[in-house]
């Protein structure tokens, strides 16, 4: 681990950190307001995970102290941000604004945490995969394919970096093959979203009255 490594590992954080901001900006209208609730907190949940394995690493790195838990919290606080803004997103597409709803208790309910990791892997694959098919979605109702293939090669870009994160990280040369499928995969998001937002986001229309 080197000081170059650990800041590097910053940029997808800021990424995604951007990318969320500008979806809360154009869809804060269109969502009901108790997914938006979900969206804005697990959008959150999952920057604040990222923010701190990157302040970990780089604690790490420059030789200060090894803050084991900062790493440790990453996998239940991500998995679930991620499960809680793809839950939301659905419900986006799927429920108007205004509309009445069930309760959301049982979903926005913080699940256990376990000592392993494969309950974290699985939910994160949903709720990535849920967010970036429904931006996907609303991409090709706004006839903007360009940013619907972006949202798809985001959620197989993470998926990437799910898959690299089960390897050998004492490599450094998997280290820095893990940074740039990340990095790929959140300028991905960030640029589909950007597109999105260039065409008028804010002002669309979801839903047919």
């Amino acid at each position: 681990m080197t000081i170059p490594m650990a800041l590097v590992d910053f940029i997808p954080v800021a990424l995604f950190l951007a990318a969320m901001c500008l979806l809360q900006y154009d869809l804060y209208l269109k969502f009901p307001k108790w997914a938006f609730a979900l969206f804005a907190g697990g959008g959150i949940m999952v920057f604040t995970a990222g923010f701190y394995k990157a302040v970990w690493k780089l604690l790490y790195a420059a030789g200060i102290c090894d803050f084991e838990k900062l790493n440790q919290m990453f996998f239940p606080l991500q998995s679930t941000g991620f499960l809680l803004v793809g839950f939301a997103t659905v419900a986006l597409l799927v429920i108007r604004q205004g509309a009445k709803n069930t309760s959301v208790a049982s979903v926005a309910a913080a699940p256990a945490v376990f000592s392993g990791t494969i309950i974290f892997v699985a939910v994160m694959v949903f709720g990535v995969g849920a967010l970036c098919i429904s931006l996907a979605v609303i991409a090709g109702r706004m006839k903007k394919l360009p940013a619907a293939v972006l949202f798809v090669a985001a959620f197989i870009f993470m998926l990437g970096m799910g898959y690299l994160s089960s390897k050998d990280f004492s490599s450094a040369v998997m280290n820095w093959v893990a940074q740039g499928v990340n990095i790929i995969g959140q300028e991905a998001l960030l640029l589909g979203t950007w597109m999105l937002h260039k065409a008028g986001l804010r002002e669309f229309r979801l839903h047919e009255k």
